[in-house]
């Protein structure tokens, strides 16, 4: 990062550098401190935060689970330690702390184009999978196959069918949902827009993204807000519109907190943003600073995230002894070829998942190539998700499976890893399936006030997770992947 950054940047350290490795670990030793001072200390002390964060963050969790309260603690004392130690630059070259809200006042107000969809409402909910689109029975047969093979939990089944015996909540009457990040791959836009809702779009101000997404919008059922800087004629064509739609959320805090609290209905903000290093930490916390801006004016906002699975989740005790039994069930064959495997890498791949029958078990898929920076970027949203809905807010926030995106695809280990990992009984998902699934999630929480209330926030988090198999694997994940990498390495090259 450079010195000539605005907007939402990571603080200059006493070195002159603008290190996010320093910042975090000084965030995640803040969020440490008031639960386990001796954690928060080892964190601040951790010599190689590059490489060694991952002991971290799973204490992060595992100090949580004492309490409802120590997990609130902790995501409220670590969201005011990134609010308080990030920095928001503004145009004139001053910095302020981000907690300060001094975000660069908007020039002109953004307009609003409103693109309503030529096409017909689906009639209720259906899947592409593989080149076909289940619904009705076929669906349920898929959706029982998943919950069988361990590829998510059987909650997340139920609310899907929740959704397929209540085809009229999928328009999300009344509502808006504010997609950030409305050209993710993951993201709910183009299923919303099937189904007749209507969404407001965010995402960087690049022609070739909204001509996508007006695409989208046109062929849609539903209604697509778009953000633009000119009072265009109501005749606009998508040319002229996509030449100035959008916003850059990390410098546009402004404009884009009073677009968002201009929308109609009651506002739901789902944050699907991602960016490449230390730009994807950037432009989260810049979400974040929006959603409480946003919050002071709209007391009734609703909140929407996905959850990677290569994180660190506590689970119930019956995805620990699916799990269990997979690793004792496994093959002569396979049983076999560990031995060989475990001592020619010091004992590294193909442990098992679960030891013991802790309660809860604590599934840990933190992939070291995703790096510290992402790890808390994702880490901010569950946090994020954590403390609003312990202040009563609605919150959506779901486990996603793995998925062949385009950004998981231009990680060569990732993708490797991605390419085998049907041999450790890991589903990969194609984007479609993938977010078509998620969205349906999204609408049953929204439907339903957020959920079933639970004791923890750990349940939260657990509640209807599709997590492609990770967690009912008979391996450790990154003991099993990374033999995956390799096999896919080798197939990529035959």
């Amino acid at each position: 990062m450079s010195g000539d950054d605005t907007g939402v940047v990571v603080p200059v350290d006493p070195g002159g550098r603008r290190s996010s490795l320093v910042l975090g670990r000084a965030v995640v030793a803040d969020a440490l401190r008031g639960v386990d001072a001796v954690g928060a200390l080892r964190a601040e002390h951790e010599a190689n935060w590059r490489r060694g964060y991952l002991v971290h963050f799973r204490r992060v969790l595992e100090v949580g689970l004492a309490s409802r309260q120590a997990a609130v603690t902790i995501a409220a004392d670590g969201l005011h330690a990134v609010h308080r130690r990030m920095h928001y630059r503004q145009s004139d070259g001053r910095e302020v702390a981000l907690d300060a809200m001094l975000h660069d006042r908007p020039g002109a107000a953004l307009c609003t184009v409103e693109i309503r969809g030529t096409g017909a409402p689906e009639a209720g909910f259906s899947l592409p999978f593989r080149g076909e689109r289940l619904s009705g029975d076929a669906l349920a047969r898929r959706l029982d196959s998943w919950a069988e093979a361990g590829a998510l939990e059987p909650s997340a089944a139920d609310r899907v069918r929740t959704v397929m015996a209540h085809p009229e909540w999928l328009r999300l009457d009344g509502q808006t949902v504010a997609v950030l990040g409305a050209d993710a791959e993951m993201g709910p836009l183009p299923a919303l827009l099937g189904w007749g809702a209507r969404v407001a779009a965010v995402d960087l101000p690049r022609p070739e993204v909204w001509r996508r997404l007006l695409a989208t919008g046109r062929d849609g059922a539903g209604t697509l807000l778009v953000p633009v800087d000119a009072d265009l004629s109501a005749g606009a064509d998508c040319t002229a519109i996509a030449a100035h739609a959008g916003l850059d959320l990390v410098t546009d805090l402004g404009a884009a907190t009073e677009w968002l609290r201009s929308l109609p209905g009651r506002v739901v903000l789902g944050n699907y943003v991602y960016a490449d290093g230390v730009t994807n930490l950037r432009v989260c916390a810049a979400v974040d600073s929006l959603t409480l801006s946003v919050q002071r004016d709209r007391s009734d906002l609703a909140l929407a995230f996905l959850a990677t699975p290569t994180d660190v989740f506590a689970i119930p005790p019956d995805a620990v002894a699916h799990a269990r039994r997979a690793y004792e069930n496994r093959s002569r064959p396979v049983r076999l070829l560990e031995l060989p495997v475990r001592t020619m890498s010091a004992g590294r791949l193909l442990r098992p998942q679960y030891e013991s029958d802790r309660q809860p078990g604590i599934h840990d898929a933190l992939v070291p190539q995703q790096g510290p920076n992402y790890a808390l970027a994702k880490r901010l949203q569950r946090w994020r998700a954590t403390v609003a809905r312990d202040a009563g807010s609605i919150v959506s926030l779901n486990v996603a499976p793995p998925t062949r995106t385009r950004s998981v695809l231009t990680n060569r280990a990732l993708a490797a890893a991605y390419a085998s990992a049907h041999h450790f009984a890991v589903e990969v998902f194609d984007p479609a399936t993938a977010n078509t699934l998620m969205a349906a999630l999204l609408v049953a929480d929204l439907n339903t006030g957020g959920g079933p209330p639970h004791q923890h926030p750990w349940q939260d988090e657990a509640y209807a997770a599709i997590h492609g198999g990770l967690w009912r694997a008979p391996y450790q994940p990154r003991s099993a992947l990374a033999l995956a990498a390799i096999l896919g390495y080798h197939a990529a090259r035959t």
